[in-house]
């Protein structure tokens, strides 16, 4: 049996929470983890799937630490490897391939207790599995959507114990929507849920720990609990966290628009221990384009969510994600879903440019926007996004803020995240972990400028 492991995570924060997981998986079944990659027997590559570029990376990651160790046993898990495991295990150095599927069971294939060695057929567990044993490497897979266990573990925002800080507990999986662009719910499954006792279990942990602010998150958070047999609501996870844990903040990761309830805007607008940040997918702003994505929104329905957040909330973060180059967006297309960001009160956008998925109705599509073309409307977006951040941050100068300190400095500067989600400097050194009062002097490129007032009471 092997005797130490390292994880590399690709890809969001759910695929980040997966791998926290695992590597609880892993040192409960006596494994110790290692620091530097190159020094581990056994190598875990949690991939992403979500464009080829992160099929790229994934590739690229797997044929480096085989020359960096040939040694070492590979084993590639997460999205990409439910999605194509023939495809990776045919790379050189791999060992195991494990789907979304196996996750849970990855100790188990790594680390087999002698007494209860657990074979590729034992593991297979779920209807119809579809095993295969290339020469040099073993497949653990099935029918994803056969799949109800939620992998949960908090990640930290920094790697070394001393300075972990806003750790994010994943408490929802899977999608139960059918984007025609997006390849996730075929490789994560569907909608399924962190029990509520269980979610609150793990925040309180968290606070015994001493940790300050929890981000949690999913896949489709908005769903958490609609599978439940009393169908319970995300507001009422949210609203259990404040009552039954005492939590300093809580920050909700992004949430789906129609999930945005009057009570959820209410509940986040009215408690000071939950952020003030709101991040809104939105795609598109234009209503064709939706529309052949599948989206289960118009332009319109999106704009009075916003503006409902914006009333409420007249200091917080609104982001959203956007996609351009979906097959069918022409320049006057494109335009009118710039025209739409542009008129909405967002202070960034996460810009992503369209990349086919195998097996998608979009990748199908007639009118594939050529790649140069797109690159060019993610520059535009990425500037509009640029100049509104720089807008919304000018706006607290001279001004008090709140936020929390992040990791150790070098003595003339600490970052710090705002309530309201802006990246802060503030002048000296300053422990992390701890809420803090700031004076906003200035703003540079991507940051605010910042004196410490007082720690918050």
């Amino acid at each position: 049996m092997p005797d130490t492991f390292f994880v590399q995570n690709f890809g969001c924060r759910a695929t980040q929470a997966d791998g926290a997981a695992i590597e609880r998986q892993l040192l409960a079944r006596g494994l110790s983890s290692t620091e530097r990659r190159e020094d581990a027997q056994v190598v875990v590559l949690n991939t992403c799937t979500v464009t080829a570029e992160a099929d790229k990376d994934a590739r690229a990651a797997i044929r480096r630490v085989h020359r960096e160790n040939p040694g070492t046993k590979i084993l590639v898990t997460g999205c990409y490897a439910q999605r194509a495991p023939e495809e990776i295990a045919e790379l050189p150095g791999v060992t195991w391939v494990v789907g979304n599927s196996h996750k849970a069971q990855i100790s188990g294939v790594v680390a087999p207790l002698s007494r209860e060695f657990v074979s590729i057929d034992q593991l297979a567990g779920a209807p119809n599995p579809a095993i295969t044993r290339p020469p040099n490497s073993a497949i653990f897979l099935s029918d994803i959507f056969a799949h109800t266990e939620l992998l949960a573990a908090p990640v930290f925002e920094a790697s070394t114990h001393s300075e972990k800080t806003r750790p994010n507990l994943k408490v929802q999986d899977g999608c139960n929507n059918r984007c025609s662009f997006c390849i996730i719910p075929f490789t994560r499954g569907q909608s399924r849920s962190l029990q509520l006792d269980e979610a609150i279990r793990e925040v309180n942990e968290l606070v015994d720990g001493g940790y300050k602010e929890v981000v949690i998150s999913g896949i489709n958070l908005g769903r958490w609990g609609r599978e439940f047999a009393k169908q319970d609501r995300f507001e009422n996870l949210v609203r259990a966290i404040l009552e039954r844990t005492t939590l300093e903040k809580l920050r909700i990761s992004s949430v789906e628009p129609m999930d945005w309830s009057d009570e959820l805007i209410e509940l986040v607008a009215s408690s000071p221990r939950i952020a003030k940040h709101a991040h809104v997918p939105l795609q598109s702003g234009s209503d064709t384009i939706l529309r052949r994505m599948h989206r289960k929104y118009r332009p319109w329905h999106y704009e009075e969510r916003i503006r409902k957040i914006r009333a409420a909330m007249p200091h917080a973060a609104i982001g959203a994600d956007v996609m351009v180059g979906f097959p069918g967006e022409t320049e006057q297309l494109f335009e009118e879903s710039r025209a739409f960001m542009e008129s909405l009160p967002f202070t960034y956008l996460h810009v992503f440019t369209y990349s086919a998925r195998p097996g998608t109705p979009a990748a199908e599509m007639p009118g594939q926007v050529p790649v140069q073309v797109a690159r060019e409307r993610n520059r535009v977006l990425r500037e509009l996004a640029a100049e509104k951040n720089l807008a919304f941050r000018e706006s607290f100068v001279g001004k008090r803020i709140e936020a929390i300190t992040l990791h150790r400095s070098d003595g003339s500067q600490t970052e710090a995240l705002t309530d309201n989600f802006l990246r802060l400097r503030l002048k000296g050194k300053h422990e992390p972990n701890q809420w803090v009062h700031s004076a906003i002097s200035s703003v540079n490129e991507n940051y605010l400028v910042g004196t410490l007032e007082a720690p918050v009471p």
